[in-house]
């Protein structure tokens, strides 16, 4: 009498979940669906990318802040926050060939704007070209005196021509 009562029982239970799938479930609370892979999905419908890009730029990050930016341009290719994230990211990785590729494509498409000579500035600051980035820098401020970046930018260029400029190889001693 258990054996049949068992029976129909796992019947019955098995009757209700007729088109759930094992599958369908994972290890935790979500379904399967919420926590599958989309790293290869190429249309994102909203400025996810650009988000997870200044997210992963400002926790020092910039590998993935680039890999987010490629990926943002890879997607909407007119997209100048996609192209100015790019372009400082590759600028932090020391990835020059990239960022001016990058800043040509940003000139015509937004100008002068204080967020693009702020950049380029700083870009050319990295690499050493301090008369360059000193016009950039004085040219952002001139557009915009109260914008706080302008001013740190030209106290980092104040700073860095205090400091000694050495070769490479010359600390390899140390």
């Amino acid at each position: 009498m258990r054996l049949k009562l068992f029976v129909l029982v796992s019947m019955l239970a098995t009757a209700g979940c007729e088109n759930v799938d094992l599958g369908d479930f994972s290890s935790t609370s979500d379904s399967a669906e919420s926590v599958q892979d989309t790293s290869n999905v190429s249309y994102y419908p909203n400025d996810q990318l650009i988000v997870s890009g200044k997210a992963h730029f400002a926790e020092g990050n910039y590998g993935k802040a680039y890999r987010s930016f490629e990926k943002a341009i890879d997607v909407a290719p007119q997209d100048p926050q996609a192209w100015l994230g790019f372009a400082a990211s590759s600028d932090m990785l020391r990835r020059f060939d990239k960022s001016d590729f990058a800043y040509k494509k940003l000139q015509p498409v937004i100008g002068n704007r204080i967020e693009f000579l702020n950049n380029y500035g700083y870009s050319h600051l990295l690499r050493g070209n301090l008369t360059t980035a000193r016009a950039l820098f004085l040219k952002a401020y001139e557009i915009d005196p109260s914008n706080e970046f302008a001013a740190t930018n030209l106290q980092l260029l104040r700073n860095s021509v205090n400091y000694q400029r050495r070769s490479p190889g010359d600390l390899s001693g140390i």
